[in-house]
């Protein structure tokens, strides 16, 4: 799948990883966060058959099809109802603000759609990942075996028709929560 994103400063194209994209990917997430952990969870969540999806790990790429930015989403659970959490999400900090990360998760969230994938949940910025949709779960009696802070942890239901389950949400083993 490949789409198009426009942002004020470049648009970007998007598709599914590929096994070559596997290192870039790696490379990528280590730049843009300041730990190796978030890499490391990539990796884990790859090989972690009960969370990887095949087609939700999606890249945003550079007019020579190099990817610069990419998101994530691999099987969590709401209570006992299937779901998606989307993390981690990361761009080259050369790239970060130019709308590869939004062109990702766009991407990401479009092909979850496609797979008949109903709910997302992420754990992050609060001002950042409302312009995809998501509110906060709280609302939604949705919440985390452990504390954070409540505008953190958001949801979002990709079909009207399923509205979001409530209950805490269970991450795959690799998370750690």
């Amino acid at each position: 799948m490949s789409s198009s994103s426009s942002s004020s400063r470049s648009s970007w194209n998007t598709r599914a990883e590929t096994g070559a994209d596997v290192p870039v990917i790696r490379g990528i997430v280590r730049a843009a966060f300041p730990t190796p952990e978030e890499a490391a969870l990539v990796d884990a969540l790859r090989a972690d058959a009960g969370a990887w999806i095949e087609g939700l790990s999606l890249v945003a790429v550079d007019g020579t099809d190099r990817p610069v930015g990419h998101a994530l989403l691999t099987r969590c659970h709401i209570g006992d109802s299937p779901a998606l959490c989307l993390a981690p999400v990361a761009v080259r900090p050369e790239q970060q603000n130019s709308g590869a990360g939004t062109a990702a998760v766009r991407a990401a969230l479009v092909a979850a759609e496609s797979l008949g994938e109903h709910h997302v949940v992420v754990l992050g910025h609060p001002e950042y990942y409302p312009r995809f949709g998501f509110g906060r779960a709280s609302a939604h009696g949705i919440g985390l075996s452990i504390d954070v802070p409540d505008e953190a942890l958001m949801a979002l239901t990709l079909d009207a028709a399923h509205p979001l389950p409530a209950g805490t949400v269970r991450y795959a083993a690799p998370f750690g929560i």
